[in-house]
């Protein structure tokens, strides 16, 4: 899980780093200037900085509220007298990097160095989380009652999420003082190290393979009628998700496995902590009862004989050492939950050796178990085209070169083949009689283009289906690598990988005006892992002057996602629609993203329309 990556034992220098910087500075209290008789409050103060970070302070007592034996060990204590400072913190992490000797319910007295241990790093943008390290300990007594739990509840949480950064400090909000009662993140961040307590709570991301899982405490904030929270915009962050994850070993205690949709009942508690991986967690001493609410997965409907139906589904770097059982699933999807869509635009099929890098390229011993295990399904026997990348070229795992692959159904539609496509050269537009056509089928749009550089080439495609030309292009923008959290200490965060997709969308947007200028009412479908949201830059300059329509959009707000992010359903996955396309039926069809059990972790998206 992700608090099982151990602490780097450079947190000093990180502290030492950030300091030199000033992105971590601090004052020390007039109270406080020796270092002795700190309570935690003090220590913890009224910003996201303590003011006496980096220094060293003796005596500081609390009671032993949570104990992490894996991973970033160490223990979190309060103070059982707070102050009357809502912005102030009474809970502390101690960060022992061995196992800690303490028990829950201790009295101890803890020296140590008072430090901003940053997850993820400097160059992360996270906010940092305020520790002791180096800590000599002593136990004062034993069996102490643990510091009732403070209560995060709907009510509790503020509806608007974080403060605007400050300009003069890069817009960091790391010096502002906290306005617990005003913004949801300085609300987690006055509470952060405090024992802390959930009622029974909707799950809205479902557990991961690192045991952890999302809740909302507020049932309905932008909730849709599967039990997900709906992220719908950049000011409408979703206040009210929290992760969840168990102190409890889980050699000891398996951890749940919860849907989206499911409960989590009775109370959970434990100290809220924070982390790389989602933020504000609560670390869960006690943890509740998973009630399954029974998520079922979702099938789409069957196109009628007129009727053009076309797929895209990231498959999630899929080769041949892959389990069989992966590829029956996968298969088992586009045959019953797809209804064997006529055209399927693939993202993240590798090569034949998957990530071993020896030069291998070509896809097609993945691309003929796939196809077989969809016949074996009971589904049609798909024939395929694809452009094999240059090694090591186009993003993704080193050596498995995923790439986008067409899966067509010969009984319904056919494919024009127009030689001369590989992975360096462009297919163009031409045009006979008001006729568009491609200059090379399957062919890559633009691949010198520096908006691909270590990224997937859009795939072209030119298909007839009942005598009419359809264009699709098949994609996969760059990642969100490197993008700030929305948790990150600037507001709002950086989005630098932005850059490289609205680059990328501008370069696809202008090859199908080049498409429409030839034939007005051509006949293009956009689709693929757009890796943006339907209300992002890159998604308006995929549609910049008309030319495309993203068909998310005709859904209803709380169906719009293909994709869950720490407890938001968001969408990545599109299709979009040229003008001449006047009437479709769009469908996210919900198999995977909302599930503890994935066969993607993309929910698979298919547009039907008569040409």
């Amino acid at each position: 899980m992700p608090s099982s990556i151990p602490r780097s034992a450079a947190v000093a220098a990180v502290v030492s780093a950030a300091l030199a910087a000033g992105l971590l500075a601090g004052s020390a209290s007039a109270s406080a200037e020796d270092g002795a008789g700190v309570r935690i409050h003090d220590i913890q103060g009224t910003t996201r900085v303590s003011p006496l970070v980096g220094q060293q302070v003796t005596g500081v007592t609390g009671i032993v509220t949570g104990v992490r034996t894996y991973g970033s060990r160490g223990f979190w204590i309060q103070d059982p007298t707070p102050d009357a400072n809502p912005a102030t913190s009474e809970g502390l992490f101690v960060f022992t990097s061995s196992v800690p000797t303490v028990a829950v319910g201790d009295a101890v007295s803890v020296n140590g160095t008072v430090t901003e241990y940053v997850p993820g790093g400097l160059a992360s943008g996270n906010q940092s989380l305020t520790q002791l390290s180096k800590p000599v300990v002593t136990v004062l007594s034993q069996g102490n009652p643990v510091p009732a739990p403070v209560t995060i509840s709907s009510w509790s949480v503020p509806g608007a999420y974080a403060p605007e950064g400050d300009p003069a400090a890069g817009g960091s909000i790391n010096g502002l003082t906290l306005k617990p009662r005003m913004y949801a993140l300085d609300y987690y961040e006055s509470l952060e190290g405090t024992n802390v307590r959930i009622g029974s709570s909707r799950v809205v991301g479902a557990t991961d393979p690192y045991s952890e899982l999302w809740v909302t405490v507020k049932p309905w904030e932008n909730a849709n009628r599967r039990g997900g929270t709906v992220y719908g915009s950049y000011e409408d962050q979703n206040t009210g998700r929290l992760q969840v994850q168990s102190l409890v070993p889980i050699a000891q205690q398996p951890f749940p496995k919860a849907n989206v949709g499911d409960v989590l009942a009775g109370a959970t508690e434990g100290p809220l902590d924070f982390n790389q991986y989602g933020g504000y967690t609560l670390t869960a001493r006690t943890l509740g009862t998973v009630v399954d609410r029974g998520l079922e997965r979702e099938t789409t409907d069957k196109q009628h004989k007129n009727e053009l139906a076309v797929a895209t589904y990231n498959v999630e770097n899929l080769d041949p050492s892959d389990p069989q059982e992966k590829f029956d699933a996968l298969a088992k999807a586009v045959v019953e939950n797809l209804a064997s869509p006529d055209i399927v635009a693939l993202e993240e099929i590798q090569d034949d050796n998957g990530a071993k890098n020896d030069g291998t390229v070509s896809a097609a011993q993945t691309v003929k178990k796939f196809t077989d295990a969809i016949v074996a399904a009971g589904g049609p026997a798909y024939d395929w085209r694809s452009v094999d990348p240059e090694n090591n070229e186009d993003g993704g795992e080193p050596g498995g070169n995923i790439r986008q692959v067409f899966l067509f159904n010969p009984a319904r539609v056919s494919f024009t083949d127009r030689p001369g496509g590989d992975a360096t050269t462009a297919t163009g537009v031409t045009g006979r009689k008001g006729h568009a056509a491609l200059t090379v089928s399957p062919g890559r749009i633009d691949p010198a283009n520096a908006a691909w550089a270590d990224s997937r080439k859009p795939l072209a495609g030119e298909f007839v289906f009942r005598g009419r030309t359809v264009f699709v292009i098949a994609n996969h923008f760059g990642s969100k690598g490197g993008d700030e959290s929305i948790v990150s200490h600037h507001q709002p965060p950086n989005r630098s990988s932005e850059a490289k997709r609205l680059l990328q969308a501008q370069a696809v947007n202008g090859f199908v005006k080049q498409l429409l200028a030839v034939e007005k009412q051509a006949d293009v479908l956009v689709v693929g892992d757009i890796n943006d949201f339907e209300f992002s830059g890159t998604t308006k300059a995929l549609t910049d002057g008309g030319a495309l329509y993203p068909a998310v959009k005709s859904l209803p707000r709380g169906e719009r996602y293909s994709y869950v992010y720490q407890g938001n359903s968001q969408v990545l996955d599109q299709i979009l629609t040229s003008p001449g396309i006047h009437h479709f039926e769009y469908d996210s069809v919900h198999i995977n993203a909302e599930f503890a059990d994935q066969d993607s972790d993309h929910d698979p998206q298919v547009l039907r329309f008569r040409p």
